[in-house]
């Protein structure tokens, strides 16, 4: 063995020994994660990140996985001739819309962050699985309501989303199963929901995220994404929120485009029950482990 060799050796030891504190307050705890389409990445980085939420697994985390997919999805729609509009960040999506949705979602992407979970685990026999919303009643929507401001007449006006939901009702009891087994199984939820009279929803991915995270009890919910976290006026990252300073923040105009739902979906979970919400940038490579596992973390920590 070389001194290099040997050197890395004891680094790799102190930082496991170092660890060990942080460890142990995730164990056996419940962490939702988050996994944004721009931060998926390339094939390299889902790999990565399928390799991180096993090794979460292995140190007694119960890693739960929602993801996004709004890049993928845009791609079929411009490759099958399907225009697409966005009110306040939410697609417009029609029934031609829903179905590629619903098959982007829960069909290539779903499987494939399962997949790789899969692979990542195979000498310690831990799997993925892939699931969504319709999956054993997991989520039950109701057709999501906005509205827009007239710029003439300034009177707010119902805009219709199409088949856009929002959750009522999330039944953990599948997911609960999964992260209790006996075996190691990762879930992997695609944000696609049902109404009561069986009508499939498109649903933001960040909202079901929190929801579920809610209704799991988190210990914490990750959301991971394409920037550093919330920055302040002056352009330098925040390193902790309250709910009270990020509802200031977002009527300030201090967070400003995608940041505003990411906080109010902060906020909501915080308020549902989750100790914290951490966004962080999910294109660094361990951000999830640097977060979890270190002293000072990464990204804008929401709590009470």
């Amino acid at each position: 063995m070389t001194d290099d060799a040997e050197e890395q050796g004891w680094a790799t030891a102190k930082t496991l020994a170092t660890a060990l504190p942080y460890i142990q307050i995730y164990d056996r705890e419940v962490v939702v994660i988050k996994y944004g389409g721009h931060a998926m990445g390339e094939e390299s980085v889902a790999r990565l990140f399928a390799a991180d939420a096993v090794l979460l697994k292995m140190l007694g985390c119960h890693p739960v996985v929602v993801h996004g997919g709004g890049p993928q999805i845009s791609r079929m729609l411009d490759k099958a001739g399907v225009k697409s509009s966005f009110v306040d960040g939410l697609r417009v999506t029609d029934e031609a819309t829903m179905e590629v949705a619903e098959m982007v979602l829960s069909g290539a992407i779903n499987k494939e962050i399962a997949n790789w979970i899969t692979l990542a685990g195979a000498e310690a026999d831990v799997r993925g699985v892939g699931l969504s919303g319709k999956d054993a009643r997991l989520i039950t929507v109701e057709k999501a309501v906005r509205t827009k401001k007239d710029p003439d007449s300034q009177i707010e006006q119902a805009v219709d989303l199409g088949f856009v939901g929002e959750p009522t009702v999330i039944d953990p009891k599948l997911i609960e199963a999964l992260i209790y087994a006996d075996e190691d199984y990762v879930p992997v939820v695609a944000p696609i929901g049902v109404s009561v009279e069986g009508q499939t929803y498109n649903i933001n991915a960040d909202t079901v995220a929190g929801a579920l995270a809610g209704a799991l009890t988190a210990k914490r919910m990750l959301l991971l994404t394409d920037v550093r976290g919330v920055l302040d006026a002056k352009g330098e990252l925040i390193r902790q929120m309250s709910v009270a300073e990020a509802r200031a923040a977002i009527d300030s105009g201090v967070a400003t485009g995608g940041m505003i739902p990411k906080l109010e979906t902060a906020i909501a979970a915080v308020e549902s029950g989750v100790e914290a919400v951490v966004i962080l940038d999910g294109r660094r490579p361990h951000a999830m482990l640097v977060e979890l596992f270190t002293e000072h973390g990464s990204g804008t920590l929401i709590c009470a």
